[in-house]
């Protein structure tokens, strides 16, 4: 199939607030054909996440870290990836997004999309998938497999995008479960991906944790604000327990106290730091993705897709990012199709 000489794309201006009308517009970029390792990808979905809304006052670009579409063109490195193949894929944040109609995407960062569910679903996927699995697996050490059955897991932010994969993985893996959640329907989403507990972020953490049967958990998936649970997490981490973070405090944190006296393990996860320095376990992320298409197939682990913003636009984009940083989210936003 012949790669276009052009495409058109959003792009977003820095700088600019959400309410300007020229914070996000359309322009006509050039498409390069893939060369290496690189697919080209005809987007068909894209899917909004929090890194979009942070990544937006910092530069002007073509955002978006979620995608579904159609392989095109694949460059001649390329080895089991084949024009017309349905992909999803979290791409890398050092390169362009996918709010565009066609993208270049590394190869080993994408797998064949789940049957079955359609591109709005599997765009939901990628990014919160690859966080979550390499929070709990590579970051944690928990074994997928089950050999961790019984041990207990505090899912802070679990009805977020991230919080809402993790808590799936987590009882496939044999995990009990907490999530933290306030509303009615934040609380209950959690409770149909399988959470064991649900406990309310605004009221006092101890005391329902101990009222739910976990006074202290083995382990801690942060998907909120580091600063804010900071205590809290040192309080209610077992000895030698482990804790994973995505979101990077404000201010300085304190190392000791009861981190030090129950020698807990502290762990960072950032999705993009295999593609972005080009890690020796890159394909991992095309592995990953990989398994979670079996999983979804199989009817182990169902898609986050909560609501579909219309088709890919400037003024879809913009809503988009207001729902995220309204910070009242479930589950994932996404887009599909061309306007």
């Amino acid at each position: 199939m012949k790669v276009p000489e052009t495409m058109k794309a959003v792009v977003f201006r820095a700088g600019v607030a959400l309410d300007d009308p020229k914070a996000a517009e359309w322009a006509e970029l050039p498409v390069v054909p893939p060369g290496g390792y690189d697919v080209l990808v005809q987007v068909a979905a894209v899917a909004m996440n929090p890194v979009d809304t942070k990544v937006r006052g910092t530069r002007e670009a073509v955002l978006g870290f979620d995608a579904a579409g159609t392989v095109l063109a694949v460059g001649p490195e390329v080895m089991g990836v084949s024009p017309g193949d349905e992909v999803y894929y979290a791409g890398s944040i050092s390169r362009q997004g996918s709010n565009a109609t066609y993208q270049l995407v590394d190869s080993r960062i994408l797998a064949r999309a789940p049957r079955g569910i359609g591109p709005a679903a599997a765009a939901a996927l990628p990014l919160t998938t690859l966080t979550a699995w390499e929070s709990l697996f590579d970051r944690l050490g928990i074994d997928p497999e089950g050999a961790d059955s019984g041990r207990s897991l505090l899912v802070i932010g679990g009805a977020g995008g991230v919080g809402s994969i993790a808590i799936q993985l987590a009882k496939i893996a044999g995990l009990r479960v907490i999530a933290t959640a306030s509303r009615p329907e934040s609380s209950e989403w959690c409770r149909s991906l399988g959470a064991d507990a649900v406990v309310d972020h605004h009221g006092d953490l101890l005391v329902q944790m101990a009222a739910a049967g976990f006074p202290q958990v083995d382990f801690i998936a942060n998907f909120n604000r580091t600063d804010e649970y900071w205590k809290l997490m040192g309080d209610l981490i077992a000895p030698q327990g482990k804790l994973v973070l995505i979101v990077e405090p404000t201010g300085d944190l304190p190392l000791g106290g009861e981190y030090k006296r129950k020698s807990a393990v502290i762990a960072w996860e950032f999705m993009f730091t295999r593609p972005l320095f080009g890690t020796e376990d890159l394909a991992r992320q095309g592995e990953i993705l990989a398994r979670m298409s079996e999983w979804v197939e199989a009817g182990k682990i169902r898609s986050t897709f909560a609501e579909n913003l219309g088709p890919i636009c400037p003024e879809n984009l913009v809503e988009g990012h207001r729902r995220i940083l309204s910070g009242r989210t479930v589950g994932k936003l996404v887009l599909e199709g061309w306007d």
